[in-house]
């Protein structure tokens, strides 16, 4: 195959139809000179559809290189009754285009959308942990205003998880008494802590 050339974004000088049309069958054949001559026609042609939709010089050479190849290998498919072979190489060319523009897009609004969730994610879990922090400081300061069998009883109980019947076991105390110290602690505690019931 030809090496590519440098595209410089003109039309192509009005090319017979028929003689377009024998070089494209030429190429279904796999003749590479009749590529040669097919890429000389249209490459112009194809690279300002491309640059013109791409608007990127880079990616539209790229992409215009694609649609080359394209025409190289889909050569058997072309019908000269379906219209000319530079409609056919712009119609493929458009398709081309337009697919690298929404896959640029589709990548971009990938990237900002993980940026967005990190973002989110980091603020979320700074977030959580002030929140966290500061519940901790008002358990802590609501817990100094129980009195010690209060603080020991919802201590056992919510922070080691033991039963009413441990906790009494735990601090040598009847159950009823440790029942009605830690119902008035947890009241003490509610209401220190602003929680509505």
């Amino acid at each position: 195959m030809k090496q590519p050339i440098p595209f410089s974004g003109s039309r192509p000088a009005d090319t017979d139809r028929d003689v377009l049309t024998d070089v494209m069958q030429r190429v279904a054949r796999g003749d590479k000179q009749a590529f040669s001559a097919l890429y000389d026609a249209l490459a112009p042609l194809v690279f300002g559809i491309v640059l013109r939709v791409v608007r990127d010089r880079a990616q539209s050479e790229e992409v215009a290189q694609e649609v080359m190849i394209d025409l190289w290998r889909q050569a058997a498919r072309y019908r000269p009754d379906a219209g000319a072979v530079t409609s056919w190489a712009a119609t493929i060319a458009h398709r081309r285009a337009v697919d690298r523009v929404r896959s640029v897009q589709a990548a971009s609004d990938r990237e900002q959308a993980q940026a967005a969730r990190e973002h989110t994610t980091a603020f979320d879990e700074v977030a959580e942990q002030v929140e966290t922090r500061l519940e901790s400081e008002q358990v802590r300061r609501c817990m100094r205003g129980l009195t010690e069998l209060q603080r020991q009883a919802v201590t056992l109980a919510y922070y080691q998880g033991l039963t009413y019947r441990e906790v009494a076991e735990a601090l040598r105390t009847p159950l009823p008494t440790i029942k009605t110290r830690m119902r008035d602690g947890l009241i003490r505690l509610r209401d220190c802590m602003g929680v509505n019931t």
